[in-house]
C-alpha cells in the first residue's frame, strides 16, 4: 500500500481530495443536503468510505455516478485526483448532453457575480429612488 493511501476514509475529506468541492465544509454542506448519496442511500459526513463504493453526486443541475477506486489523504492535482475515481459511461453522457443542452440554451456555464459599474449603480440607486416615492 501506497504512503498516500489507507483502507478508510471519510466521505466529506474524500470529496474535498478528489476535487468535487473546493473545501471540507462545502463537502459536509452538500452531503447534510442531501446531495451526496453512498450506494444509493443517503450519508452523512463523518460515513467511512472504502474502495468500490458508489456515490452519486448532485452539484448544480449535473449528476456524477462514480466508483471510488483510491483513497488518498492528501488533495493532490486534478490529474492525480481523476485516478481516485472512475466515472461510468452513462453518467458522463448524460451529464455532457445536460451541458450541450444548456449551451443552446443560453445558459452561462461559468457565470461569476460581478461588482456593478457605474452606469448600473446609477439605475439601481434611480430604480430604489422611485420605488419609494
Amino acid at each position: 500500500m501506497n504512503r498516500s493511501e489507507c483502507e478508510t476514509l471519510r466521505i466529506d475529506k474524500w470529496l474535498w481530495v478528489a476535487r468535487f468541492f473546493k473545501t471540507r465544509s462545502l463537502a459536509s454542506a452538500a452531503i447534510n443536503g442531501g446531495k451526496v448519496h453512498i450506494n444509493g442511500n443517503r450519508t452523512r459526513p463523518s460515513r467511512q468510505l472504502v474502495a468500490g463504493d458508489v456515490l452519486t453526486i448532485q452539484k448544480g443541475p449535473y449528476r456524477f455516478e462514480i466508483t471510488v477506486e483510491q483513497l488518498a489523504r492528501q488533495r493532490r492535482p486534478a490529474p492525480e485526483a481523476r485516478l481516485l475515481y472512475s466515472e461510468s459511461a452513462a453518467s458522463a453522457a448524460a451529464r455532457h448532453a445536460l451541458y450541450a443542452q444548456r449551451q443552446l440554451e443560453g445558459h452561462r456555464v461559468t457565470q461569476r457575480a460581478r461588482r456593478p459599474d457605474k452606469r448600473t449603480r446609477r439605475l439601481v440607486h434611480r430604480f430604489k429612488q422611485e420605488g419609494s416615492t
